[in-house]
């Protein structure tokens, strides 16, 4: 748990080269792989990219950056102090800048933990409110993901590799449903040694129980709330995702190319979901080439490209811009308050 001592304020906000070069390479990816799927054609239609299409674009960003901050001051309650939608704001583009500039997003957590404990929330309470935040995320994505299921088994969708996409989704709504049950049964499954083997070992079914058990726990605290506290955060939860998960759609018509909706928001559930495996902040190449690959054969290859790669500056790079300079104004707060060693 996150302690706001001063060892770790100072860990926390050290800045390494291997740092800065990661970010590098991640800024770099999309317009590596632009040209390399694209070419020339590709930088072009990104070059006359519809203006009015891109100011779209950006008013949706800002939109989902001010809901995700009405989010967190409706679970901080006011017990973070006097806390107004501009500090809400800071926060929240601090805490995502860190997560997009770190791999697999690990600095994301520590930097909202740290900037809650800096108003006088403790750690403890903090790590909760990120856990009720992470189980709104959860709950919506398992809501769509099963709906887009129904939706594809019940209608007459027209997506690539169709059967596949069925398939796979069916299969991905069945593991969300045993997941279910295993969360449910969770402590049952921890306490039996029925399942003892030598791999995983000790040391990574501890790391394993620990990862589940605040999963589940998440998850136990998100449905506890009051009804009326959870509608809202789950309302802006849902709006906030389908905002987000639209840029992507906007792209695409933006260069010309022809996509389904739900198709662009199914591509993007995937891709970010794979994303994870890229060691570079953001998942940046994972997420270009997942993203490119479920388009390619909806339009030309240019095309995909281009979309890609708007889609990136807008739903990432954007991210990194703006969060930047929060996150390092309140770091220079924080360590200009840190008592010298």
């Amino acid at each position: 748990m996150l302690s706001p001592n001063t060892h770790n304020r100072r860990r926390l906000l050290q800045w390494r080269p291997v740092h800065g070069a990661m970010i590098v390479l991640a800024l770099m990816a999309p317009l590596v792989l632009t040209a390399w799927l694209g070419g020339a054609d590709a930088l072009q239609r990104v070059k006359h990219f519809p203006l009015g299409l891109l100011l779209l674009m950006l008013v949706i960003t800002v939109v989902c950056w001010n809901l995700n901050a009405a989010r967190l001051r409706l679970m901080l309650g006011g017990r973070a102090g006097r806390l107004g939608q501009r500090g809400a704001l800071g926060i929240e583009m601090a805490a995502k800048f860190a997560l997009c500039a770190t791999p697999g997003g690990s600095g994301g957590p520590a930097t909202l933990l740290l900037l809650l404990a800096r108003r006088g929330f403790p750690p403890a309470k903090g790590a909760a409110v990120f856990l009720i935040d992470q189980g709104c995320d959860l709950l919506f994505f398992l809501t769509m993901l099963s709906g887009l299921v129904i939706f594809s088994l019940l209608s007459d969708t027209q997506w690539p590799h169709q059967s596949l996409i069925e398939w796979a989704m069916l299969g991905l709504a069945c593991l969300a449903m045993l997941v279910g049950v295993v969360m449910y049964r969770l402590p049952r499954l921890l306490r039996t040694r029925r399942f003892t083997t030598s791999w995983p070992n000790g040391y990574q079914r501890r790391w394993l129980a620990r990862r589940l058990l605040r999963c589940r726990h998440a998850l136990k605290v998100t449905l506890s709330l009051p009804p009326s506290t959870l509608v809202a955060m789950m309302s802006l939860t849902a709006i906030h995702w389908l905002l987000r998960y639209s840029l992507l759609y906007l792209a695409v018509l933006g260069v010309g190319g022809q996509a389904d909706w739900m198709w662009t928001f199914l591509t993007q559930m995937l891709a970010m979901a794979a994303s994870q495996l890229s060691f570079l902040p953001g998942g940046a190449g994972a997420a270009e080439i997942g993203v490119g690959s479920l388009l390619l054969p909806l339009m030309e290859r240019e095309q995909a490209a281009a979309a890609v790669l708007v889609w990136r500056l807008i739903s990432y790079h954007l991210y990194l811009a703006a969060g930047a300079p929060l996150f390092i104004l309140y770091s220079y707060r924080i360590l200009r308050r840190s008592p010298t060693p």
